[in-house]
């Protein structure tokens, strides 16, 4: 697919520099590329990257792009973006854990549910797993086996490739 904007959604806790150069690399294959910083996490993390994304004016559709723990929020994201008439046209996680029903985050307590739409994921998914983060890298296993049985798409990065073009090419696939 050819996306319109591809957001780039950092994990609760860090912030857009954690990309690194990866949003610089993706414009210069002519992609538009927003990388919202939010410092909020949980629901409060949904709502603000979704007025960021907002205040950007991005174009659609959007292909949401997730980091570690930023995963599980992509169908509150996604629902956010729908509510104001921007089309999700695909989700890609990098890194990243999957969105479960019934999510909590934090402590548990009720408040902290995060919302998952009924028909999500109402796009199609990637997996680009990129072997950068040892430390979680058995967590990451899992989600790589689950979205391979899901009949995602499925990249492994391997450099000296940069990781933009194994995102880019990802995203094709969608």
């Amino acid at each position: 697919m050819t996306p319109g904007t591809l957001v780039l959604l950092h994990a609760p806790g860090a912030d857009a520099k954690s990309w690194g150069d990866l949003p610089e690399m993706l414009r210069s294959y002519g992609l538009d590329v927003v990388a919202p910083d939010v410092a909020d996490t949980g629901p409060r993390y949904i709502a603000r990257a979704s007025l960021i994304i907002a205040a950007t004016d991005p174009v659609a559709p959007l292909v949401l792009v997730a980091h570690g723990d930023a995963g599980p929020l992509l169908p509150g994201v996604s629902l956010a973006q729908r509510a104001a008439h921007r089309s999700v046209g695909g989700y890609v996680f990098v890194d990243a854990d999957l969105p479960r029903p019934l999510h909590l985050h934090g402590e548990g307590s009720p408040h902290d549910e995060l919302p998952m739409p009924p028909d999500w994921p109402e796009a199609p998914c990637g997996y680009l797993r990129t072997h950068a983060d040892r430390v979680a890298s058995s967590k990451h296993e899992e989600a790589l086996r689950e979205a391979r049985l899901r009949g995602w798409p499925v990249t492994e990065h391997e450099p000296p490739a940069a990781v933009a073009q194994s995102l880019s090419e990802l995203v094709a696939l969608l």
